[in-house]
């Protein structure tokens, strides 16, 4: 008698857990979808805190089948991921961390919502525990989507429900040499490749919980290794994509959210050598990936920090950042019938700095903020154009794809 194909694997990875697993095994325990739907894979990556016991004793007790797998600790999130991914059995694959827990109806809705619209990846609406979480991608539910015509390009944590097939057809797997933002690599791949995304954005499915004791692993980690994340995320973009519009928007996303954070208040901080440091690494990064392409998405403060890494002036740099940590303001200065908006940070039209105008230049999101400041009337008929095309193509990307006769 063959055993019915379970609609979902939920792996979990485990490292020095507890007490927090407890309620995440419980929040899986609790799912709506019920046991004969699903399985857990679990693996302890050489605990010594009890995890891998009170993983035993939940197989043990658990409605629905759980595997359970300790092994030597592997130093990361990758390794007990991929193990779990090989052992699924699951249409659909879902990454729980130990510390975190799931909604009631999560793993329901989403299995729904995959099935009914035929998408391969599903966000679930994330609840912040003691932290931030995720919120301009779940501002409403979304039956097909995309990357690059929603905010689903910045979460790209790995919790999220994958179609099985989708990953085991590209041999997906988490790069087990990364130690931080290996899930960016996962997740961006698997968006680039999915037929279609799915939000559901009316139910918190996801908790993510802060850990008191400080040992969340986004929290930790050398800053050596944010560029290896970076950089890693950047060549995935230049390699599936070729130069544009679509790789500009997304490449907006390492630039901003990993890289900018180090050329922020903690880089007065860091010290001679580390600052030097980090001009290095970045200026390999902003000499493959930076163009105007991504500069001209960036608000101007973002845009004007990058620049000057680029041109490797942390003299400059130092003072544009001393500038917004004291939380001053920038004189608007208005162009062109007032059509231009220059924003003034330090080294505005300075002849010893040699900063472009155009790098002070806001655009039409950021300018509107600004009283006096008014749309060209050419840039707004050109912008509506571009906007139809896109809605157009956004529809075409997001419809199901149909199989043809042969």
């Amino acid at each position: 008698m063959s055993v019915a194909q379970p609609d979902v694997s939920v792996i979990i990875g485990a490292y020095e857990a507890m007490p927090y697993l407890v309620e995440c095994l419980a929040s899986v325990e609790a799912q709506s979808i019920g046991p004969a739907r699903m399985e857990v894979i679990a693996v302890d990556d050489g605990s010594t805190d009890g995890t891998g016991d009170c993983l035993e004793d939940f197989a043990a007790r658990a409605p629905m089948p759980v595997t359970v797998i300790r092994q030597a600790n592997s130093g990361g999130p990758s390794g007990p991921r991929n193990v779990g991914l090989g052992k699924a059995t699951g249409r659909y694959v879902f990454f729980l961390d130990a510390d975190d827990r799931l909604g009631p109806e999560a793993l329901e809705r989403m299995v729904a919502m995959a099935d009914e619209n035929g998408t391969d990846v599903v966000l679930g609406k994330i609840e912040g525990v003691n932290r931030n979480a995720p919120k301009s991608m779940f501002g409403k539910t979304l039956k097909r989507t995309d990357v690059y015509s929603s905010n689903i390009k910045f979460t790209l944590s790995a919790q999220k429900l994958f179609r099985r097939a989708l990953l085991e057809q590209h041999g997906m797997r988490f790069d087990e040499s990364l130690w931080t933002g290996e899930d960016a690599l996962f997740t961006m791949e698997a968006y680039l490749r999915a037929d279609g995304v799915s939000v559901v954005a009316d139910h918190t499915c996801y908790y993510l919980v802060g850990r008191d004791d400080g040992k969340h692993v986004t929290k930790s980690g050398s800053y050596k290794l944010r560029f290896d994340s970076a950089r890693a995320l950047m060549e995935l973009l230049a390699r599936m994509l070729p130069p544009g519009a679509e790789r500009d928007v997304l490449m907006v996303r390492p630039f901003l959210v990993t890289l900018l954070p180090q050329f922020g208040p903690v880089f007065l901080r860091n010290d001679e050598e580390t600052r030097r440091t980090k001009m290095e690494l970045a200026w390999l990064l902003m000499d493959a990936h930076w163009n105007e392409g991504v500069a001209q998405r960036l608000r101007v403060h973002e845009r004007l920090r990058l620049h000057l890494v680029a041109r490797q002036r942390p003299d400059l740099l130092m003072d544009v950042i001393r500038f917004i940590k004291d939380k001053q303001e920038p004189a608007p200065v208005l162009k062109k019938g007032n059509t231009r908006l220059y924003l003034a940070y330090p080294h505005f039209r300075s002849r010893a700095a040699g900063v472009p105008d155009r790098v002070y230049l806001a655009e039409p999101r950021e300018a509107k903020e600004y009283p006096g400041w008014r749309k060209s009337p050419a840039e707004s008929f050109l912008r509506r154009a571009v906007r139809k095309v896109r809605r157009r193509l956004s529809r075409l990307r997001t419809a199901p794809r149909r199989a043809t006769a042969g």
